[in-house]
């Protein structure tokens, strides 16, 4: 072991290998949930269908004779 890079790659290695080990016998909590992600879903929903109305409403409204703006 003459050069300094291979020490430094085997202490890596060891450390990769060996230090998350020890710390993943931990379990995870179960995730709870109120409810807030089904209302956060619907609220995207109905966005994507405000989205889709005001574009295709928007030609219709540029072809019309009547321009109010």
């Amino acid at each position: 072991m003459g050069s300094p890079f291979l020490l430094v790659s085997v202490v890596s290695l060891i450390v990769g290998f060996f230090l998350p080990s020890a710390q993943a016998n931990a379990p995870a909590p179960a995730p709870a949930s109120d409810g807030t992600s089904i209302d956060q879903g619907i609220a995207y929903i109905l966005m994507l269908v405000a989205l889709v109305l005001t574009y295709l409403i928007h030609p219709m409204d540029a072809s019309s004779p009547y321009k109010l703006f």
